[in-house]
């Protein structure tokens, strides 16, 4: 069973449209949490751990699927797993959770660059190692 990453948060008003259901791009912002609170549990604070590894993240595709709605003041849950590690990018599952039942879910395709040139770069061991326990066995093949 792999390990997932677990944050609360609520809806805030200037997240809602007039009829205080959250806009659908804020999922986005959402997934955007997941992924720098998925970090600080893996290898403490992003700046400082991309910092120390010489690489930047940049997302090279997302996807979302809409379930249900939040609204405004709604309690909710990011939970994030880790769907696959390649040499050079890792993609990541996340389920948007409102009492416990599914309200988004979707994924985010980050690649890692090299600080210096912006290019394509392997991942390194480091952060390979901390986002292994992560790891979801079941969705990838390498895995097991």
């Amino acid at each position: 069973m792999s390990r997932t990453m677990s944050y609360p948060m609520r809806v805030r008003f200037a997240e809602c449209d007039p009829q205080g259901i959250v806009f659908n791009s804020r999922y986005l912002e959402y997934f955007d949490v997941a992924m720098t609170e998925i970090w600080r549990e893996a290898l403490g604070p992003y700046d400082a751990a991309t910092a120390d590894a010489g690489v930047d993240l940049v997302v090279a595709e997302a996807g979302i699927r809409y379930l249900d709605s939040l609204r405004f003041d709604d309690e909710f849950v990011l939970q994030a797993t880790v769907r696959r590690i390649g040499t050079s990018s890792m993609t990541t599952a996340i389920v948007v959770l409102r009492d416990g039942t599914a309200v988004a879910e979707g994924e985010l395709h980050h690649v890692f660059l090299g600080r210096e040139d912006g290019r394509p770069t392997p991942i390194p061991k480091p952060v390979r190692a901390a986002f292994e326990p992560y790891l979801d066995a079941e969705t990838d093949p390498a895995v097991g």
